[in-house]
């Protein structure tokens, strides 16, 4: 037999070998003569060893195995990303195929700059034959007879003063969403015949679960006309003037400038702002521009994660608490110098265990890029709010039932919600307890100890909220609240000793009798009333004396139904 090639594992190792080999555990490089001094001798040593080293790794069976399979990896990672990228140009090209030309059967329009329809949708027939009627009824050709027919129950609640007052009011709601369009609604319903709508956004599915009016056939077409639309159906009297815009301090005095529709009512200012935005920039420059130019003005705090409709409250907003909208528009405005002012719906509602509250940003979100690049515009949220689809509604309507009763003059005087308030119950009983310990003491000289006041923090709470309605009779001032006797008992502050026996004492104190101040006005009361025994005409002016008269009278009235 012929002399077989040795190995390469097997052959002499050259000079190169020699001088620089590799070691076959780690590599490492080695010098068998540390005596030599000669640098280009040495490199070219690691270089033909290096050189040497590929050859054999290269002709080595193992990495020939995985050179082929990254290669047909390759290759089919090639093949599957080429069958998506075919297989999604024929979608595009399908889809492109299916847009049928524009014609007089299919209207189109150019998107706005915020990707929203520009303006009305093509109309379905019904739809066509409601607007018809409802052109017709704004130019005069509608029976009179027949709107106050439908505004009846109105019209004997507010008196026709009250309805005519309203017929005549001219509202504009900006945002149109979950809040105004039900707000929108009541006001069409109610009777305002002159109404503007203001909102820049579409209809989409997810609106479906808290709007008004808005239908499936409704979905992609701006919110102004989808309200017109649908409210002109039930009220076709009522004109609405639709802007598809975004709200902003640029455009404020144009948006919220007189009616200039109709030659009726032109020229005339808007006897009532509603704020139903969401976003904070923008509530903010509209509530700045109402309160600087005199506009009234009521804005919806936020409905989100909101749940219990009992701690809707209305009021100033520096009262509104617990909600971060809220907080957040106060602090701006208070820092353009506005912080009180300005009448708000608003929950004192808490977040708590098990509650709907706002999600993290996830992380895939955040790699997109800077959060404030995420939304659909500048300082627009980029999270989904979590909404129960009730709660916007009871703002809506509660902001329209503010807006109706302060246009026709209907008396109105809201109390904070009861609930929550236990503390300041409390604190008033303790109040009432002290003092009468005083006076039974030091007015008629006798041992307070086992006293048992006939009040409790049901008594406290009907008295401050339902006949007092959170307010001082004096000065009108709603914190630091106490009630006082307002004048001394027939039989003065003496103990009935009848239960004594028993280890109880009571004295005289009838509900109504009890008066709501701050503390500061109770103890001038007490010293000079109580003690002093003045006559309440000496301390207060005539107005005072006749709330308090009225109150009393109307705490007798109330008791029978307690």
């Amino acid at each position: 037999m012929p002399p077989q090639a040795p190995h390469w594992w097997s052959s002499p190792p050259n000079d190169a070998d020699l001088d620089y080999g590799f070691d076959s555990d780690d590599g490492d490089r080695f010098n068998p003569d540390p005596q030599r001094q000669n640098p280009d001798t040495e490199d070219k040593g690691v270089r033909g060893n290096m050189a040497t080293w590929l050859q054999r790794q290269v002709g080595s069976q193992p990495t020939q195995l995985i050179t082929t399979a990254v290669l047909s990896g390759a290759a089919v990672a090639g093949a599957i990303f080429g069958y998506q990228a075919f297989r999604r140009k024929e979608a595009v090209h399908d889809l492109k195929a299916s847009i049928p030309e524009i014609d007089e059967r299919h209207h189109a329009e150019k998107l706005t700059q915020f990707g929203a329809a520009a303006s009305d949708v093509q109309l379905s027939k019904e739809d066509e034959r409601s607007t018809a009627l409802a052109r017709r009824a704004q130019q005069g050709d509608y029976d009179d007879d027949l709107v106050l027919e439908q505004l009846a129950r109105n019209r004997v609640f507010l008196t026709d003063e009250g309805l005519a007052r309203l017929r005549s009011s001219f509202i504009v709601v900006v945002g149109c969403g979950g809040v105004g369009s039900h707000a929108a609604a009541a006001l069409a319903r109610s009777g305002v015949s002159k109404i503007r709508l203001i909102d820049f956004d579409q209809v989409t599915l997810s609106s479906l679960n808290r709007h008004a009016v808005a239908t499936l056939a409704d979905v992609g077409t701006p919110k102004v006309h989808c309200i017109r639309r649908r409210l002109e159906q039930i009220a076709p009297w009522v004109m609405f003037d639709c802007r598809n815009e975004l709200f902003g301090k640029s455009v404020a005095e144009t948006l919220l400038g007189p009616w200039t529709l109709t030659h009726d009512g032109e020229g005339h200012r808007p006897d009532y702002v509603l704020d139903c935005i969401d976003n904070i920039a923008s509530k903010v420059d509209l509530l700045y521009y109402c309160h600087t130019n005199s506009l009234p003005v009521i804005s919806s705090m936020g409905a989100g994660c909101k749940s219990d409709p009992t701690r809707i409250a209305v009021g100033d907003i520096s009262r509104s608490t617990d909600d971060p909208l809220s907080r957040s528009t106060r602090r701006r405005l208070k820092a353009m110098g506005v912080s009180s002012g300005v009448a708000a719906v608003f929950s004192t509602e808490k977040p708590g265990p098990g509650k709907a509250s706002l999600l993290p940003l996830p992380e895939n979100e955040y790699a997109k890029g800077q959060v404030g690049e995420l939304g659909v515009l500048p300082d627009f949220r980029v999270r989904i709010l979590p909404v129960l689809g009730t709660m916007p509604a009871v703002f809506g309507y509660t902001v329209a039932n503010h807006v109706i009763c302060s246009v026709t003059g209907y008396p109105i005087e809201y109390s904070m919600s009861t609930k929550g308030r236990d503390k300041v119950y409390d604190g008033i009983i303790a109040f009432i307890q002290n003092l009468y310990e005083r006076l039974v003491r030091q007015v008629a000289g006798q041992d307070p100890i086992g006293l048992r006041l006939p009040v409790t923090k049901d008594d406290i709470a009907f008295l401050v909220e339902d006949v007092w309605r959170g307010k001082s009779a004096v000065s009108g001032l709603g914190n630091r609240l106490v009630l006082v006797p307002w004048q001394v008992p027939p039989t003065g502050f003496r103990l009935n000793l009848a239960l004594e026996k028993e280890g109880q004492k009571t004295a005289a104190l009838e509900l109504d009798q009890l008066v709501c101040m701050t503390k500061e006005e109770a103890a001038r009361h007490e010293r000079e009333v109580l003690r002093d025994g003045k006559n309440v005409s000496e301390i207060y002016d005539a107005a005072v004396l006749q709330r308090v008269d009225m109150r009393k009278k109307e705490a007798r009235a109330y008791e029978q139904y307690r």
